[in-house]
């Protein structure tokens, strides 16, 4: 190890966590300026941007306002006050922000409507389009509409987190009868985008699409409303509230009522932004700040609408291929195919899944679905973390209990956002005989996991699935992931033993493969980094290969740190939040960060190590996060076929290579186009992936040289 080695990093060796993800989610809008996208694939990314920032605001900022809140000074790791980052992020998204609709107003609307979609105002549209609106007001809308009276006998109303709604300033008109009822001078109308399309298609000429936005529907519509007055004004706003409010488990109290609890909660959170349209009063604008206490930081004007994110509902209603990424039907799994049952598949070798490009419906739902029918399937347990509403790998374990096997489900019910329908699974599947069991109480179990018992000819036999991502089949046709099924007997003693640990709280006596989170992920990787950093002392190769979501943690980042100063080189591919510090002298010069953003979301955690001739690649669930190694239980697992390695390493090498959608990232955290040498060829990591079938095709060979893409290694 490096004699000069320190325990700690000083702030100008670690970026901020909340300045290095803006910098990810601006990463992502640049995918929207892109003119070399499909139009409504920019759209999408100009959606994603914005569903973004809310989370961000939900967790990341309302967790800097506690901070403030609490009157804490201090500065953290990277020498911000809570304070000074607050004026940095709010300063940052600003910028952003304005950046985003004036490529939306400016460039995007303009080419949308050159393909002959427009987004009308109410005074650009002709008579039967008004008639058809009026019609779908009177029929749709008006029963849903309550409007709110703002005075001294009704407290200003609660908005909800996200929600949209009309204030309108009002004036009686001087019809209106003095019948000794009071008058309304200010209102609030929530906007029903929960049961209605935000974006309402109105008839129009043929090749054309023509929408009105919700609010202006209703906004058309105010003197049916309030009849008897003048509408002085009317703007939209929407509220973001704090919803990573404390979850704090009482141990004599049924988790399941305490998330359900803290769910609730969430609405109760306090506001930390406020979108608004420009030109709102300051009489309304003062009324806003103190009733949801606000400060300049939270406050977000917008241009022709808020809620960006309500995007995606107008790429999904507009069917138009050629104005979106072209198809790429699922590749096949061979092994699969050439079997009548996924177990004599699996029974014959390892196989390696890779989603979206394999069908997830088509191996892994496939999967539970023939466990849960075949009459020699005993029992099946898995691990949920991220359910749908109409999860079909839930229904499959439904199905199994209702048939008599045995089932045991560990389902996160604090699996943010998503705690809803988890809950609503976990009643399910109890109701229907399955052995539901929440985890362990101190910690979120976020490790994939499903092992198949079946009694075969030869005695009881285990079947395996492990996985980078969840059991969604939703986020599984958005999200890279790798899952691996296997029959090696040694990978199922140990996900025996891991559900045994899991529900019973016993403690198996020794893992044959898996590394577990928290007690020994942390201690894995940093042992493999530092045997690295022995191989380099030696003057032996080394060379490290980590592939991740986010890269936070700073035992990490110092370990990575000494590695390369005694000369590892360290490639990391780091999709989201990274605080390291790549390329400085005498600190990380042998450091490179690459960051892909592109049409699927980059999900697979993969840590290779080169380990001087014998390299040796784990899959995980797991970030390098502190939550993630210490706060969660966490699955890595080794990859223990060596054709299967070899081609999961090739893919770590062509994201490296990444010429068209990689990104490095500067030493401070600045992020610098690659590709931009003609010399260097085009290369594009998810395309190449999907055209040479690279880890799909079930091939036992290395498909792809990179060689033969890159001539030399040298980007």
């Amino acid at each position: 190890m490096n004699p000069m080695a320190r325990t700690s990093l000083r702030p100008d060796e670690i970026l901020n966590r909340e300045l290095s993800w803006l910098a990810f989610n601006e990463r992502v809008l640049a995918e929207a300026e892109d003119p070399s996208l499909p139009l409504l694939e920019r759209v999408k990314f100009l959606a994603i941007v914005s569903s973004n920032w809310d989370e961000f605001f939900m967790v990341r900022v309302a967790g800097i306002w506690r901070q403030i809140d609490a009157g804490i000074t201090k500065p953290g790791p990277d020498g911000h006050t809570p304070r000074q980052l607050m004026g940095k992020v709010s300063t940052r998204i600003h910028e952003l922000s304005a950046r985003q609709h004036g490529l939306f107003h400016q460039t995007i609307e303009p080419r949308l409507n050159a393909e002959g979609i427009f987004i009308l105002k109410p005074e650009q549209l002709d008579v039967p389009q008004k008639d058809f609106i009026r019609d779908y007001f009177e029929r749709n809308l008006h029963p849903l509409i309550t409007p709110l009276a703002v005075d001294t006998g009704h407290p200003f109303p609660r908005l909800g987190n996200r929600a949209l709604v009309l204030m309108a300033e009002l004036e009686p008109d001087e019809n209106l009868g003095d019948e000794g009822l009071p008058v309304s001078e200010l209102s609030i109308i929530h906007v029903p985008t929960t049961v209605a399309p935000r974006f309402l298609r109105v008839p129009s000429l043929e090749g054309h699409f023509v929408f009105v936005i919700l609010e202006d529907v209703i906004r058309m519509h105010l003197p049916r409303i309030f009849q008897g007055y003048v509408i002085k004004n009317c703007h939209a706003l929407r509220v973001t509230r704090d919803t990573d409010l404390p979850l704090e488990e009482d141990p004599f109290e049924d988790l399941m009522k305490t998330v359900e609890e803290h769910l609730r909660s969430r609405r109760r959170g306090a506001v930390v932004r406020l979108q608004y349209e420009r030109g709102l009063s300051q009489n309304l604008m003062d009324t806003l700040t103190e009733e949801l206490e606000l400060s300049p930081e939270d406050l977000y004007p917008t241009e022709g609408f808020a809620a960006f994110s309500d995007l995606m509902q107008l790429f999904g209603q507009l069917d138009l291929p050629h104005l979106k990424d072209a198809a790429m039907p699922p590749l096949p799994v061979p092994q699969l195919e050439a079997s009548p049952t996924v177990f004599e598949a699996i029974a014959k070798g390892d196989i390696l899944l890779h989603h979206p490009f394999q069908s997830f419906d088509d191996s892994v739902v496939r999967f539970v679905r023939e466990a849960a029918e075949d009459p020699k399937v005993l029992a099946i347990k898995m691990t949920l973390y991220r359910m749908s509403a109409a999860s079909p790998v839930a229904a499959a374990l439904e199905r199994a209990a209702e048939r008599g096997k045995q089932v045991a489900a560990i389902v996160e019910l604090r699996a943010r956002f998503d705690e809803e329908a988890n809950i609503a699974w976990a009643r399910r599947l109890e109701k229907a005989g399955v052995h539901v069991v929440y985890g362990l109480p101190a910690y979120k179990t976020h490790g994939k996991a499903c092992l198949v018992i079946r009694q075969e000819p030869g005695g009881i036999k285990r079947y395996c699935h492990l996985a980078t991502g969840n059991y969604n089949e939703r986020t599984s046709r958005l999200y890279s992931d790798l899952g691996y099924f296997t029959a090696r007997p040694e990978f199922g003693e140990d996900l025996s033993n891991l559900f045994n640990l899991l529900t019973g709280y016993t403690r198996p006596p020794r893992f044959n493969h898996l590394i577990l989170a928290p007690t020994h992920f942390r201690d894995g990787i940093l042992h493999r980094i530092r045997r690295e950093q022995g191989h380099a002392q030696a003057g032996k190769p080394a060379r490290l290969i980590l592939k991740m979501n986010a890269l936070v943690d700073p035992a990490m980042i110092q370990a990575l740190y000494e590695a390369s100063q005694d000369g590892v080189q360290v490639d990391l591919i780091v999709r989201g939040t990274c605080c390291l510090k790549p390329g400085v002298a005498g600190l990380s010069e042998n450091i490179r960060v690459i960051s892909i953003i592109d049409r699927f979301l980059e999900h697979a955690r993969i840590y290779h190590f080169a380990n001087a001739g014998e390299p040796e690649t784990l899959l995980a669930s797991g970030d390098l996060m502190p939550r993630n190694l210490d706060n969660r239980v966490e699955i890595a697992f080794p990859l223990v076929d060596p054709i299967v390695a070899a081609q999961v390493a090739e893919l770590l090498e062509l994201q490296i290579h990444d010429t068209v959608k990689g990104r490095m990232l500067g030493p401070n955290g600045e992020v610098l186009r690659r590709g931009l040498d003609p010399t260097w060829p085009l290369l594009r990591s998810q395309t190449r992936t999907y055209e040479h079938g690279l880890l799909a095709t079930g091939a036992r060979n290395v498909t792809v040289k990179l060689q033969d893409l890159n001539g030399e290694d040298g980007l």
